[in-house]
């Protein structure tokens, strides 16, 4: 089984307000771009459906599924390409149901590749692993490690999403290891020559 060569997913910065769409338009205009998530916390679906409509837009026109952080109903309201939930957000065959078969459903399953046989057979798209590397972005609850990857590309066709303080100093190991995708945030937003310059370093060791 030959596996498509790994992509970039990004994952938005809490606030993505103020010039973020002018950096998004940035970042999607470096390189190839799979997909862009929408994680906002602490606001009403109102308000995160008014931040998300100019980058979803971006994202529509540079190609990127744009796809929104745990919750199914603010997805089914700005039909959003996919919803990406926790362990605690809801079951993707729900989402399944709410959103269509054409959805992109991700769900994420820390270290363990049984909480990933659960998302896979209850019809997720993707699953995604982690955190890899410490990271500032949120919170690590659960440390992955690589040997998790690892059995997972080789023994199932579901894909798979690494993330948890991918730069691209140390991005080389999990792409390796066979993620198909690397889920980066602070090291795309955080750079210190930009988002451009980020998307770029990745997908230089993606190319």
């Amino acid at each position: 089984m030959t596996r498509p060569a790994c992509q970039l997913y990004l994952i938005s910065p809490l606030n993505v307000g103020d010039n973020f769409p002018a950096m998004l338009e940035e970042a999607l205009s470096a390189g190839p771009v799979a997909a862009f998530q929408f994680r906002v916390k602490d606001i009403d679906q109102h308000e995160a459906a008014r931040l998300a409509a100019p980058l979803q837009e971006i994202c529509a026109r540079h190609d990127v599924a744009f796809i929104v952080n745990d919750s199914i109903s603010l997805a089914k309201r700005i039909r959003a390409d996919g919803v990406h939930l926790g362990q605690e957000d809801g079951d993707p065959a729900e989402a399944r149901e709410i959103l269509g078969r054409d959805a992109q459903i991700g769900v994420t399953c820390h270290n363990s590749r049984h909480l990933a046989m659960e998302a896979a057979e209850a019809g997720a798209d993707y699953v995604a692993f982690g955190a890899f590397f410490p990271t500032t972005t949120k919170e690590v609850k659960h440390k992955a490690d690589l040997e998790t990857l690892e059995m997972w590309s080789r023994f199932t066709e579901v894909p798979c999403v690494a993330i948890g303080g991918i730069t691209p100093e140390n991005a080389k190991a999990v792409i390796d290891a066979g993620a198909d995708f690397i889920a980066v945030s602070g090291a795309v937003w955080n750079h210190p020559e930009g988002a451009a310059i980020a998307v770029k370093a990745f997908n230089a060791l993606l190319a």
